[in-house]
């Protein structure tokens, strides 16, 4: 039989044990459910994982970017839903404030990360190519680089090192930002493919020509004007002395030749360089593009205007637009009128 004493004893333990029991439920629950992120801020912060990283290195970077407010907490609810073993997997997270730890944790041990966007236009080189795509990823551009410059591997797709920047059309994407070299050269195949539908290639052969010959002059009329409502007259110009055997005589394609982008003024000397670009020497289209197409210019040529000129200048004006003959005087009296403008204004001297 219990005595009144060891009732007593009984008793503060049983209410000792429920204090206890009390105060680890509530760190548990504090623990895992309890606001941790961000607590001081209304903003989302960025947090880039690369592949290789440890959790102590997460933990680390979480600290001292002070996106978890309570570390010892993060710890314990990491080890409990096994992300501290093995569980890091890289990725580029937007983490949103007021975040429980039990919230960050299962967002970064489920690898759900954030797509980040990959921009690029007014692109001539690979070079560039290269360090524009990878710029807001986790890939080095040297990576990236050597993919593109594979001859043999271009040659899958139905490239060449002359032609594979057709492959590359300006604009924006999502992907992710531990995306590898080969998965965005297929990824930017894609969409090379989807832009060329069955009625697009259906234009291009109209025209004779293949979705690569197309980019190539559509770099051309692009490096021409900047005014995407005149492209399809210049696009036009062009297909005209296509047709007729005459050379393109286009000045971007000799800046291109000579990788000297700085020239203003496009003058004799520069006509004699010695390249296949040289569309002043030889007729025809060059062998690639000679820079980005951008789609508005890829559509001009597929969507051409009809005329008979075969001559463009600038306009005396400055404007950016052109003036356009269907003969040699008529085109010299405006080529005329634009040299006397650009004296007049003393530009390029």
């Amino acid at each position: 039989m219990l005595t009144d004493k060891k009732r007593k004893y009984i008793l503060v333990g049983l209410v000792a044990f429920s204090v206890l029991l009390t105060s680890l439920s509530f760190y548990f629950y504090q623990a895992f459910f309890s606001p941790n992120v961000l607590i001081d801020s209304d903003e989302p912060a960025v947090l880039n994982i690369p592949k290789g990283s440890t959790f102590s290195q997460v933990r680390q970077e979480l600290l001292d970017r002070e996106i978890v407010n309570e570390v010892v907490t993060f710890s314990f609810v990491a080890k409990v839903m096994n992300y501290s073993e093995g569980g890091v997997k890289p990725g580029h997270y937007v983490i949103e404030p007021k975040l429980s730890n039990k919230e960050l944790i299962t967002i970064l041990r489920s690898g759900r990360q954030t797509p980040v966007n990959i921009t690029f236009n007014n692109i001539r080189l690979k070079k560039e190519l290269a360090d524009k795509i990878t710029s807001t990823l986790e890939m080095g551009k040297d990576d990236f680089l050597s993919v593109i410059q594979d001859e043999a591997f271009v040659e899958k797709y139905g490239f060449n090192s002359q032609t594979i920047m057709a492959m590359f059309i300006p604009n924006t994407y999502e992907v992710y930002w531990t995306i590898s070299p080969l998965e965005l050269f297929e990824r930017m195949y894609k969409e090379y493919e989807r832009y060329w539908t069955e009625e697009r290639l259906a234009k291009a052969e109209a025209i004779q020509m293949t979705p690569l010959e197309v980019a190539t002059l559509a770099s051309i009329v692009q490096s021409e004007t900047n005014k995407a409502d005149e492209r399809p007259i210049v696009a036009g110009v062009y297909i005209n002395r296509l047709e007729r055997g005459i050379p393109l005589q286009a000045d971007p394609t000799l800046l291109f030749a000579l990788k000297d982008f700085t020239i203003k003024r496009v003058l004799n000397v520069h006509k004699e360089v010695e390249s296949p670009y040289n569309t002043y020497k030889y007729a025809g289209l060059p062998p690639g593009p000679i820079v980005l197409p951008e789609i508005s210019s890829l559509n001009a040529v597929l969507n051409f205007q009809t005329h008979n000129y075969l001559y463009f200048c600038a306009k005396e004006d400055f404007s950016g637009y052109h003036s356009f003959a269907t003969n040699l005087r008529d085109h010299m009296i405006n080529a005329r009128r634009y040299q006397n403008a650009l004296n007049a204004a003393k530009i390029f001297k």
